[in-house]
């Protein structure tokens, strides 16, 4: 990042230290005005530094580059001369710029506002950095800026309709605020600088000293205080003289001594010309808004590398930023706004009326405001890069430290489980789905714990079927396997996506739907563990279970492929039960349909012969079951058959399962949701049996599931045909019809019922055509996705596309 500065922005396109004023003006106005390079009191020459760097003039007010480089912003008595009465060649008083001709300023140009400074700025910005020679001492001075803001908004003398609104808005805000605490012990240090700066204004003000000589002066007075502290300091002060003020104004009408006081001060005569008045303390109270916002922002900086230093070292990247910042010149400029509002309060006082009517003045107060609010834009800019360059390393050391945490042996679950959910202010972590209750971590104590992984777009279906399993686990709780608890782990990331009522509504629906315990409000998983979620367990949009022990290891980072194919069987969810399962495991009905319908064990049981079949064209499936259904009757084969649709079963599937129905055409599974799960779940067997060390090209139970699989991803029927535990045999659907409509050729070979499926199966491989066109279709959000896919119809290694799709019906 380039280290300039955008704070010494250019608010007038003149320099004085590279222009001469004098030749802009004609040869009877020079007369009337001293050089620029002589004392206006004395005449005498004054150090040329001070000649050079008067940004205020040079930089806020051209009206003074025209008239006067180096006018004053102090009192002026009221026994000072017009220039009007006094010959041009005696003429030996400066010129008050409050009362100069406001066409003496030069229009504005676009492109004036430069943001590279020059090298007067740099010789400026030195000056400024030799001023500061901190002793170390560290002053906590929210305080006395809390009481900077009170008295400067209830001071305020007189203000437009715009302002008065905002006054009260503060002080609202104001009374909002705690006590000032630590204000006492650190007026034990501060209130005497504060007087000392407070005379120091009023003495340089008096002796005519221009605003940068009066900044300048206040820096070394200040020298050794931190910038933070300096500003405050100078703010107090100006703010003590501005409250004296608008305390004797808002008294004088009631009070008999503020009154007395008052009349000495020709208080009453100002005050008559409200309409000005608005006008002049608008614009003050406009710029003492930006000197608190930018004196706020000066503390919260020095906050940064306060509490930086104290909990993390300090990075080289972060010191880089936080010297972007330029804070000592945001801490002159907010100074020299006190300095000019100081100035023109005693002003004010000093000459009257002739001071209310200054034109140029509410010109260089809206100026000045401009500039510190360009000051304020960037130093706003750089703190929320400092947050973020914090934010960024709190949480990689949080992510390093959950990580070895992870890999550390505990006595029991709860400091994972502590510092996974995260409870602020002592509150419940946990809402008992069940009870409808907030509860702490202790329910979970040496438990099995499966954290339920998800956005808040869960799918009813996936929890519809967790519910169902979960209360199944519940029925009988002294079973071994029933000894685990589900958690709700909601991921939302709120650096991508703000938190929203609409969201909050949402989390509170899903909530309430699940009758397992979940994390009580989002907010409680740390940004940490979102990123552990994505980058060690892989979460991605589908949802997951992770799987800790009842000491808070990690026993499987995703455990829902095997509850969706073994439900609570699958306890306790470790990776060794799934290889021990699968190691049970044959291809057969019962693994491929499970509960889908309960009939199925009822007709395994009865020895009848079963036929899962799916697609969505209802011609053929007319067509398929008419036949079936006249070879079963030919063959004297008891036959059940049910449609089980397709996967994400849409108003079509929906259609042909009423269709079936009316028609009598074969079972269906009446809830669509099962079909959803029918599917899912084949789907949860390939993930985990791809991640078994078993190839590909030499496992059945996969080659099976693929071939299912690949089945719904075409656009055609396709049938399975079993009888008991063993016989099972499987066809798309226009050989299965051909198969069937020429039951003639193969009657002999069909005895019985149990040489039925046998038989049908020798066909269909008689049948079947080495061309072929197989597709296997997965979500991208399934997490595994394994890069070698061999097909199950000829074992070769499949191709890998993207497809796209939307399908509305």
């Amino acid at each position: 990042m380039a280290n300039v500065n955008p704070l010494n922005e250019k608010v007038s396109m003149n320099n004085p230290m590279t222009t001469n004023p004098m030749n802009n003006m004609s040869s009877g106005s020079a007369a009337n005005r001293m050089h620029p390079m002589s004392n206006p009191t004395t005449g005498h020459h004054i150090n040329p530094l001070n000649a050079q760097i008067n940004p205020l003039n040079a930089h806020i007010n051209p009206l003074n580059v025209q008239t006067n480089p180096h006018s004053v912003v102090n009192p002026v008595s009221h026994d000072m001369i017009p220039a009007s009465v006094v010959p041009a060649a005696h003429h030996t008083t400066p010129i008050n710029p409050r009362t100069s001709n406001l066409a003496a300023r030069p229009p504005h140009r676009r492109g004036d506002h430069h943001m590279f400074l020059t090298s007067d700025d740099n010789a400026m910005m030195r000056h400024i950095e030799e001023t500061h020679i901190p002793d170390g001492r560290d002053f906590d001075v929210k305080p006395l800026v809390d009481i900077i803001e009170d008295i400067v908004h209830r001071a305020t003398p007189i203000a437009g309709r715009v302002h008065e609104a905002k006054v009260q808005a503060h002080l609202e805000a104001l009374e909002e605020k705690a006590p000032h605490s630590g204000l006492t012990e650190l007026l034990n240090y501060l209130a005497y600088p504060i007087h000392r700066i407070s005379m120091e204004l009023i003495s340089k003000c008096a002796n005519k000293e221009d605003a940068h000589s009066t900044t300048m002066s206040l820096l070394h007075s200040l020298t050794t205080y931190a910038w933070d502290t300096k500003v405050a300091i100078t703010f107090a002060a100006f703010a003590q003289q501005y409250g004296e003020f608008g305390l004797l104004v808002h008294q004088y009408t009631t009070d008999p001594l503020a009154k007395s006081v008052a009349i000495i001060m020709e208080l009453p005569e100002i005050m008559t010309r409200q309409d000005v008045l608005k006008q002049k303390f608008d614009a003050i109270h406009d710029l003492i808004d930006k000197m608190l916002d930018v004196t706020k922002c000066i503390i919260e900086f020095r906050d940064v590398q306060t509490s930086h230093n104290q909990h993390v070292i300090i990075t080289q990247e972060l010191e880089m930023l936080i010297n972007t910042a330029h804070i000592s010149t945001a801490a002159y400029w907010t100074m020299r706004a006190a300095v000019m509002c100081a100035a023109m309060i005693l002003n004010l006082i000093a000459i009257g009326h002739e001071q209310i009517s200054s034109t140029s003045e509410a010109w260089e107060l809206s100026s000045l405001t401009h500039k510190l609010a360009n000051i304020l834009d960037h130093l706003r800019k750089v703190l929320n890069l400092c947050h973020q360059k914090i934010e960024e390393k709190r949480q990689h050391d949080a992510f390093e430290a959950l990580l070895r945490l992870l890999r550390t042996p505990h006595i029991d679950n709860m400091k994972i489980l502590s510092i996974l959910i995260h409870s602020r202010d002592d509150q419940l972590p946990l809402f008992d789905g069940t009870h409808k209750r907030r509860v702490g971590l202790d329910v979970l104590r040496r438990k099995h714990v499966l954290l339920l992984i998800s956005d808040l777009d869960i799918a009813p279906e996936e929890l519809f079927i967790l519910h169902h399993m979960y209360a199944e686990s519940k029925t009988q709780p002294n079973r071994p396997e029933s000894n685990y608890e589900v958690v709700w782990i909601p991921v939302v990331d709120k650096r991508l996506t703000p938190w929203t009522e609409a969201k909050q509504m949402k989390f509170e629906e899903v909530q309430a739907s699940m009758p397992w315990y979940s994390v009580a409000h989002p907010s409680m998983i740390d940004p940490a563990v979102i990123r552990c979620i994505k980058e060690v367990w892989g979460f991605k949009k589908k949802p997951q279970l992770v799987v800790l022990d009842p000491q808070g290891k990690e026993a499987n980072n995703n455990a829902y492929h095997m509850l969706w194919i073994w439900g609570s069987l699958a306890f306790p969810f470790t990776k060794a039960r799934e290889e021990a399962l699968w190691k049970e495991q044959t291809w057969n009905i019962e693994l491929l349909a499970d509960s889908i319908d309960q009939n199925i064990f009822t007709w395994i049981s009865e020895g009848k012969c079963i036929c899962l079949y799916g697609g969505e064209d209802i011609e053929w499936i007319r067509s398929f079951t008419s036949a079936t259904r006249a070879v079963a009757n030919a063959a004297r084969v008891p036959l059940e058959m049910l449609y089980v649709g397709k996967k994400n079963p849409k108003e079509r599937v929906r259609k042909n399962s009423s269709i079936i129905q009316m028609e009598n055409l074969s079972h269906v599974v009446q809830d669509q949701t099962l079909i959803w799960f029918f599917w899912e779940r084949l789907e949860s067997m390939w993930h985990s049996r791809t991640q078994q060390d078993i190839p590909g090209e030499t496992d059945p139970i996969l080659q099976e599931i693929v071939t299912i699989l690949s089945y719904d991803g075409s656009d055609l029927g396709w049938a399975v045909f079993s009888r008991g535990l063993a016989e099972m045999t499987r066809g798309k659907g226009d050989l299965i019809v051909q198969v069937m409509k020429g039951f003639d050729r193969w009657r002999d070979e069909v005895s019985d019922v149990t040489t039925f499926v046998p038989a049908l199966d020798r066909q269909l491989r008689d049948l079947h055509s080495p061309h072929h066109c197989t597709r296997l279709i997965l979500p991208s959000t399934t997490g595994h996705i394994p890069e070698r896919v061999v097909c199950a119809e000829c074992s070769r290694p499949m191709e890998k596309f993207i497809m796209y799709r939307c399908c509305i019906e």
